[in-house]
């Protein structure tokens, strides 16, 4: 069994949709197809839920009737014959109604999960309806009926496996099935979701669920790349990563990759490939235990990053100081990606600033508070890259004319991350491109 996931992008056109059944059937291995929403959809289904929120129903109407004209070009693009046409209009009908129902009742956070997930539930039904009228055996999985998440919001990995399993056996004959990304049921029994990027990390559980030969994500890139390509000119796909060094690169700015779709499949040693939907035959980039080198791999960069300094000379052979400093961050849920400390200060970078005001104010018992908002964190991933000879120095002979903020090294095996002011992003990844990579 494979897991092929296909995003936004790829299914955002009819004839991309019709791409993508070329692929799932190029040979006749058994398949999971995972789908995300038609390109837009989920901005539109989140702009329907902020004007039901603020009692708008002129402008979420509006809002609806655009999605449907969308949705009715689409289908009858998608489509050639009048039965399946009709077929996928009662689809789409069903959910509109749907919408329209949204317009008359209370608005609440479960009635926006519930809008959230019906870009996916149509995408899939479509592209089923689309695979029958070419006569291909397929059935549609759906994955309310088994991918679940536990009090904490997390999958609940044993019970997604027994569901599933139990759902596989009711299509005994059946190679292919088409199922949602993104949406899931939470312990409540609620529509809820896996948070915005989530079909990536629905392919991995699923992948893992059914113990799959690979697990596929395929997009409109070639691959995970050395380097930002809309930053940077002149990049190349990556051959092959360990499941380390692409956790790192997906959660330091990697669009390609949801950070959190790496763990199921590393949990189970399932490899993970990297393809393009519009280059399918091109070799892509392969995550899996193994790594070929030990050279520097990529870089990456992640935006929006606030750093908070706390200087104290109360730190000073004091024990359960730090323990303090961060209970205060754990009592707001704002995690911390960067930590730097020295015999009075420690800095600490966070990406979430919604509690930033009540945070500083707790931090001033400590001490004098300083806070840099719109900082970036550039992050150069490979294999021991932080023991390899001479690294360090070529990293800071490329970036000798750009201040660095923070640094930490050592703290992984797989990443020497540097902090530095937003407006230095662009210079920092071409310099470190050229000086690192030779470009």
């Amino acid at each position: 069994m494979q897991v092929l996931k296909f995003g936004g992008t790829s299914v955002g056109k009819p004839e991309r949709m019709h791409s993508v059944a070329e692929i799932i059937t190029r040979d006749e291995e058994p398949k999971i197809v995972v789908l995300s929403a038609l390109s837009g959809t989920t901005n539109a289904l989140v702009s329907i839920g902020e004007s039901l929120a603020s009692d708008d129903k002129i402008a979420a109407q509006e809002k609806i009737d655009n999605l449907r004209s969308h949705y009715d070009a689409f289908l009858f693009d998608l489509l050639s014959t009048d039965a399946k046409r009709e077929e996928a209009k009662s689809i789409i009908d069903e959910h509109f109604e749907f919408f329209g129902i949204t317009l008359k009742i209370s608005f609440n956070e479960a009635l926006n999960r519930d809008i959230l997930a019906q870009g996916e539930l149509m995408s899939t039904k479509l592209f089923t309806l689309y695979l029958q009228e070419k006569g291909i055996n397929a059935a549609l999985l759906p994955a309310l009926e088994f991918m679940r998440t536990n009090e904490e919001g997390e999958p609940d990995l044993d019970k997604i496996q027994s569901l599933l399993k139990a759902k596989l056996e009711d299509f005994e004959g059946v190679p292919l099935f088409i199922t949602q990304g993104y949406i899931c049921k939470n312990y409540k029994g609620e529509i809820d979701n896996l948070q915005r990027g989530g079909s990536d990390y629905s392919a991995s559980l699923i992948g893992a669920a059914v113990n799959a030969q690979n697990i596929q994500i395929w997009t409109d890139i070639d691959g995970m790349h050395n380097n930002d390509p809309r930053v940077v000119d002149k990049t190349f796909p990556i051959a092959e990563l360990s499941f380390d060094e692409a956790a790192e690169l997906a959660y330091f700015g990697a669009k390609i990759l949801h950070p959190a779709s790496i763990w199921p499949a590393q949990k189970t040693g399932i490899p993970v490939k990297l393809l393009n939907t519009m280059q399918p035959d091109a070799k892509g980039t392969v995550i899996s235990n193994a790594t070929n080198s030990d050279d520097v791999k990529a870089l990456a960069a992640k935006d929006g990053i606030t750093a908070i300094k706390i200087k104290s000379t109360r730190m000073l052979l004091a024990y359960g100081f730090l323990r303090k400093v961060f209970e205060i961050f754990e009592k707001y849920k704002t995690p911390i990606d960067m930590i730097t400390t020295s015999e009075v200060a420690v800095s600490v970078t966070i990406d979430d600033n919604s509690n930033l005001e009540k945070i500083k104010k707790e931090l001033l018992q400590f001490g004098q508070v300083e806070v840099d908002t719109n900082q970036t964190i550039i992050c150069v991933v490979g294999n021991f890259v932080a023991e390899r000879k001479g690294i360090v120095h070529k990293i800071f002979d490329s970036l000798a004319d750009i201040p660095i903020r923070m640094i930490s090294y050592g703290g992984s095996r797989h990443n020497i991350s540097l902090l530095t002011d937003r407006s230095q992003k662009e210079a920092s990844l071409k310099k470190l491109n050229e000086h690192l990579f030779g470009l």
